[in-house]
């Protein structure tokens, strides 16, 4: 699978590694139900990443998901995580500060934020991506309970960078465990 296949990916999605492929049509699925119907979803060359681009906004995206998550538990089976994806830029320390700075404008004084980082295929430190992207942001940072979550995704050349509320990424695993049993 060559990487670029998806190059102005809004959502990046993870699974098992041998589950992939059945991944990639279950999140195809997924937002076929939840409005868009024309969805893009490949793998990506890290195994267990898929990356998607739908028609819906990324946020709304997650949103709709989660609520999917709520009203039909088993149409998730192998996903693992979802997460919106707001800019695509060059995965370069200023690039990636820049685009993070811009999409900050949201957060508003007083609100509280946490860089959260995840990195494939690539030789950037965390510490310096981390240390540029919070320091372009004037807000107060807060790592246990933040206001918004700056995610930055980085795959290779590509960085996904995203500001969201914290309940704006979906964790299948953790949403599915809070939901009431049935029986």
């Amino acid at each position: 699978m060559v990487w670029g296949l998806i190059r102005d990916f809004n959502l990046l999605a993870t699974s098992e590694i041998r589950s992939q492929s059945e991944a990639c049509s279950e999140l195809w699925m997924l937002l076929r139900a939840v409005g868009d119907e024309t969805p893009a979803v490949d793998r990506s060359p890290v195994r267990g990443l898929i990356t998607a681009r739908t028609k819906i906004d990324p946020v709304e995206a997650i949103e709709s998901l989660r609520d999917e998550l709520h009203r039909s538990p088993d149409s998730f089976r192998v996903l693992l995580r979802i997460m919106p994806i707001e800019a695509v830029v060059r995965t370069e320390i200023g690039v990636i500060a820049e685009a993070a700075q811009r999409l900050a404008s949201k957060i508003g004084e007083g609100e509280s934020f946490r860089v959260t980082l995840e990195k494939r295929r690539t030789g950037l430190r965390s510490r310096e991506v981390i240390d540029a992207v919070a320091g372009g942001i004037e807000r107060r940072v807060d790592l246990e309970e933040p206001d918004w979550v700056v995610l930055i995704e980085i795959v290779g050349n590509h960085a996904g960078v995203s500001v969201v509320r914290p309940e704006g990424l979906l964790n299948v695993q953790k949403e599915r465990a809070g939901l009431p049993t049935q029986g």
